[in-house]
């Protein structure tokens, strides 16, 4: 999985409702989950999206690759732990 690193001098990603919708419509259920999990309490990391989901740290893996290859997820280390990632959903406008 891909980590984002803020640049300043490029611009993040943003999608449509639209485009966002569509991508999402594609994934399987396990992904739509994360997505709203994110939505409604992102940017979370791998274990706490498990928590949160009651699924099992490989499906919740499968899923955010999932969202990741869709371009609907990043990720960036974790401030108060910079051994892990937390992941949010991509800005849409």
């Amino acid at each position: 999985m891909s980590t984002i690193v803020e640049d300043p001098g490029k611009p993040r990603q943003t999608l449509s409702e639209q485009e966002y919708r569509d991508r999402l419509r594609e994934l399987p259920p396990s992904a739509k989950l994360v997505a709203k999990i994110l939505e409604t309490d992102g940017p979370l990391s791998q274990g706490q999206l498990a928590e949160e989901s009651l699924l099992p740290d490989r499906t919740v893996r499968y899923a955010l690759n999932r969202l990741e290859d869709a371009d609907l997820v990043e990720s960036r280390y974790s401030v108060q732990d910079a051994r892990k990632q937390v992941y949010s959903l991509t800005e849409r406008n």
